[in-house]
């Protein structure tokens, strides 16, 4: 049994993380082994991914002056609840590849940025690029104009550059 100083910290605990969380994820883990558990832990805090049961009327309490309080009403059951603390993506990439190999956790809830979104769209949210990808991207569409630019203002004095080679070519053919 948890003192109420002890309920006040998990409230306090979790309204932290939520305040900072770019997704959050509940699941439900009925049916699971203390291993699979451990394991989906260890992958959580390897991504960077805040990994928590909470009983529900302490979730909700927690959840209440957050972005994630559209989660509140579907906090039935036994639940986990995973925040992406560094990516939006992080969490639901960690729950995905979980719930491949272990059909026992159960997408409930998904929330983005405050945003309720149906279990269905785990898989858009898992697929979302990290940053450094989307970093990435933004880079290659900045840069394709200024080589396209580049090869362009190059065209013309490569092909001088040719035809003063083939008309030199031409004339020693002929000497």
């Amino acid at each position: 049994m948890l003192t109420k100083e002890q309920k006040e910290a998990i409230v306090a605990e979790v309204a932290i993380v939520a305040r900072g969380a770019h997704s959050a994820i509940a699941a439900e883990y009925r049916g699971l082994t203390v291993e699979q558990m451990t394991k989906l832990r260890q992958d959580a805090r390897n991504a960077g991914v805040y990994l928590r049961v909470v009983r529900n009327t302490l979730a909700r309490r927690a959840l209440t002056d957050t972005g994630y309080a559209c989660m509140s009403d579907s906090l039935k059951g036994p639940l986990v609840l995973a925040f992406s603390k560094e990516e939006p993506g992080a969490a639901a990439r960690i729950v995905r590849d979980f719930a491949k190999t272990n059909d026992k956790l159960v997408v409930k809830v998904i929330a983005l940025s405050g945003k309720l979104l149906s279990p269905g769209d785990l898989a858009a949210l898992a697929t979302m690029p990290t940053r450094e990808e989307a970093l990435s991207q933004l880079l290659a569409v900045l840069k394709a104009p200024i080589g396209k630019l580049a090869s362009t203002l190059q065209a013309p004095v490569g092909k001088l550059v040719r035809t003063v080679a083939a008309v030199r070519d031409q004339k020693q053919a002929a000497a």
